[in-house]
């Protein structure tokens, strides 16, 4: 009688929903990257995101009121989203010094936040269709209210989007509409296909008109989109015609050693990794040399300057930077320097990238959490952001565009640099540093994201890490060399740049961002809610 009471009046739902909440909420985690040994141990399981936000669609579609619909959606994206995100502990615990139950903690309120977007979206959901709406309007609806959370999220606040749905499918055949609506729009396509698949069918009567004419509209889209999708059809016609020579760089540095100890151990490898390569292009990790060059020991970065700008080869260097600000105050930056040939006398030896969308906590100190960070010990901790489209670094016939480690997660951003397609990037090259969150999960979870990322803009991406993944990922989005994680080592490869149109994704959203996803959710969302009061006003109406 007392757990009735509970249930009835504390938390609207049984123990036996909670539970599968939570293991469905679970699998979709895991299939993001599946983390178990065996063949497929890394790999994302399309099958099993679509089972599991299936399940969830069921037993979101039978509920009785807005308040039982938020805490669905709520518990489901709580343990989704601890399931995904859980290796921050290992960064704020094992290297940040925070007590074990504060990064618990830490972990669990970010997780449980960010639900509360979920757990809105799902109370809209039975609000719109809680009346008079049949499986199809009802799927719209869920797919408008999914991607808006998902959007939400990954921009609020400067946005976290890790572990968006749409990752789980860089391999399953919705991969094909990912060059036409990026990572955003697979989120909604596979909330739209689990509501069609589980939804509750009410037997409401005859199908409408308007129903059969926006299926077969949609049917219409998807097949059009399917067929000419570049992910299928791109081949090296539009690659370049002579191939870029590539060692990217794994120093393998552990992270509790990496501000210490290990300078000195990273010094002296990436040095010699720098100085030895043949290739055309050599890439670093981020931060790999972890000093300003006034830092540096002497005759340490003069030497690595010279041996490039004489000679015939170029290098990406991750590294912090400072500069003096107007008001005289120094500022660091997260950056990539490229060492070059000077092409002429008064030409540049050098590019530099900063990076712009930086890590809270990591990289910068959100407003009112600074007692937050005190309470950790990480270094370089407030950086200065650049600008979101800098210029490609040019070399032998490539646009080569840079992002540093999370940067890569923010696809609208990095879109911003394909705005004019004639000078459009031809690669992409990631410069991470993940060793913060061990040997764990997240190493692959980031490797998806990076393909994502490819097959959105059409571009191959290249990736140097400390301790993994190191990786050259083609222009459909497939690994086609990989390093082994948490192993020191150097990947080297011919790499061809993509020279041809810039993705449908690409051109769209580089010149309006996000607001078409944004503006189509809301449209759809009006309708479906305008169609349901009519159908419920008739009825009360006409009906007997």
């Amino acid at each position: 009688m007392l757990d009735n009471v509970w249930q009835a009046k504390r938390w609207p739902l049984t123990t036996g929903a909670s539970a599968l909440l939570v293991m469905a909420g679970l699998a979709q985690a895991l299939s993001l990257a599946w983390p178990f040994e065996g063949a497929s141990k890394g790999a994302p399981q399309g099958w099993l995101q679509c089972l599991s936000l299936a399940i969830f669609a069921r037993i979101l579609d039978r509920s009785h009121s807005a308040q039982q619909a938020f805490v669905k959606g709520w518990l489901f994206s709580l343990a989704w989203l601890i399931g995904c995100t859980w290796w921050l502990f290992i960064s704020m615990n094992r290297y940040g010094g925070l007590s074990s139950p504060l990064a618990a903690l830490a972990v669990v309120s970010l997780a449980a936040g960010l639900a509360l977007f979920y757990g809105t979206a799902s109370a809209v959901f039975y609000a719109v269709c809680k009346k008079g709406v049949d499986v199809f309007p009802r799927a719209c609806v869920f797919a408008a209210v999914w991607v808006l959370a998902e959007m939400v999220r990954g921009t609020l606040w400067t946005g976290f989007p890790w572990g968006a749905v749409g990752y789980a499918h860089v391999d399953s055949v919705l991969q094909h509409w990912a060059p036409w609506i990026g990572v955003y729009g697979l989120c909604a396509l596979c909330a739209f296909i689990a509501m069609v698949i589980a939804a509750e069918r009410r037997g409401h009567g005859a199908v409408t008109r308007t129903t059969i004419i926006a299926v077969v509209l949609l049917v219409a889209v998807l097949g059009f989109t399917w067929v000419t999708s570049p992910s299928r059809t791109a081949s090296d016609d539009h690659a370049s015609g002579k191939p870029l020579r590539v060692s990217l760089l794994q120093g393998n540095i552990p992270q509790d050693l990496k501000f210490g100890s290990g300078v000195s151990r990273a010094l002296h490898d990436y040095r010699e990794a720098l100085l030895s390569s043949d290739s055309d292009l050599v890439v670093t990790p981020e931060t790999a040399i972890p000093l300003i060059p006034e830092q540096m020991p002497e005759r340490y970065w003069g030497p690595l300057q010279s041996h490039f700008a004489k000679g015939t080869q170029a290098a990406l260097i991750g590294l912090p930077l400072v500069k003096r600000n107007e008001d005289g105050h120094l500022q660091y930056s997260n950056s990539a320097l490229g060492l070059m040939p000077q092409v002429t006398p008064a030409s540049s030896a050098t590019y530099q990238y900063d990076k712009h969308h930086l890590v809270p906590f990591g990289e910068f100190v959100p407003p009112l959490f600074q007692w937050f960070v005190r309470l950790m010990n990480i270094p370089l901790g407030d950086f200065t952001r650049g600008d979101v489209a800098q210029p490609s670094l040019y070399w032998r016939g490539e646009r080569i565009a840079p992002n540093i480690c999370y940067e890569d997660l923010f696809g609208e951003e990095l879109a911003r640099s394909f705005a004019d397609s004639e000078n459009a990037p031809t690669l992409m090259v990631n410069l991470s540093n993940i060793a913060w969150f061990g040997d764990t999960v997240a190493i692959d979870q980031h490797l998806q994201i990076s393909r994502m990322r490819a097959l959105e803009l059409g571009r191959p991406m290249l990736r140097a890490t400390n301790t993994g993944a190191t990786a050259i990922i083609n222009a459909q989005g497939q690994v086609t060399h990989r390093l082994p994680s948490a192993v020191r080592g150097v990947l080297t490869a011919d790499v061809y740049g993509a020279h041809g149109p810039v993705t449908p994704y690409a051109r769209w959203v580089s010149v309006w961002g996000l607001w078409p996803l944004t503006g189509l959710a809301l449209l759809t969302l009006l309708a479906v809610a305008s169609m349901a009061h009519a159908s419920r006003h008739g009825q009360r109406r006409f009906g007997p």
